[in-house]
C-alpha cells in the first residue's frame, strides 16, 4: 500500500462544516467488490474462449486429416488414370506418325520400282556390250599389241 493510498483513507468524505466522526473510507475493498463481480465473469468468458479454441483446433485437425485422405485418393486415382490418358493422347500423334511412315514407304516402293524398271530397260544393252567385250577378249581381237 503506498503512503497516498494510506492518507486517501483519512480523506473526510462528507461535506465541509462541522467535523463528522466515522470509519474511514476503505477505497481498496470498495473497488475489489465493484471489480470482482466483473472480473469473475471475465475468467468464465477466457475459459469459455479456450474451450472454443480446443474445439476449432480438433475440428481443424480433423478437417486437415480428411483433406489429405481425400488429396490422397485424388492423386492416386490420377495415377491409375494416366497411362490411359497418356495413349489418348499419344493416339493421334501416332496416327500421323503412322501416316507419315506409309507415305515414306510408298515413296520408297515407287523410287525402287523405278530403278527396276530402268535396270530392266538398260540390262538388255548392258548385257550385249559384256558379251561383245568377254568376246572380242577371248578371240584377242581387242587385245593390246
Amino acid at each position: 500500500m503506498s503512503l497516498r493510498d494510506f492518507l486517501e483513507r483519512f480523506r473526510p468524505t462528507g461535506t465541509p462544516g462541522a467535523a463528522a466522526t466515522g470509519v474511514p473510507a476503505d477505497r481498496m475493498a470498495e473497488r475489489a467488490a465493484e471489480l470482482e463481480p466483473a472480473l469473475d465473469q471475465l475468467t468464465a468468458v477466457q475459459q469459455e474462449a479456450a474451450r472454443i479454441r480446443a474445439a476449432a483446433d480438433e475440428a481443424a485437425g480433423r478437417l486437415r486429416r480428411d483433406a489429405a485422405r481425400e488429396a490422397e485418393g485424388i492423386v492416386a486415382a490420377a495415377r491409375e488414370r494416366a497411362p490411359e490418358l497418356r495413349r489418348q493422347a499419344a493416339a493421334p500423334v501416332l496416327r500421323d506418325a503412322l501416316r507419315e511412315a506409309d507415305a515414306v514407304r510408298a515413296a520408297g516402293d515407287r523410287a525402287a520400282a523405278e530403278v527396276q524398271e530402268r535396270a530392266r530397260e538398260r540390262m538388255p544393252a548392258l548385257v550385249d556390250r559384256a558379251v561383245a567385250d568377254a568376246l572380242r577378249l577371248a578371240t584377242g581381237a581387242g587385245a593390246a599389241p
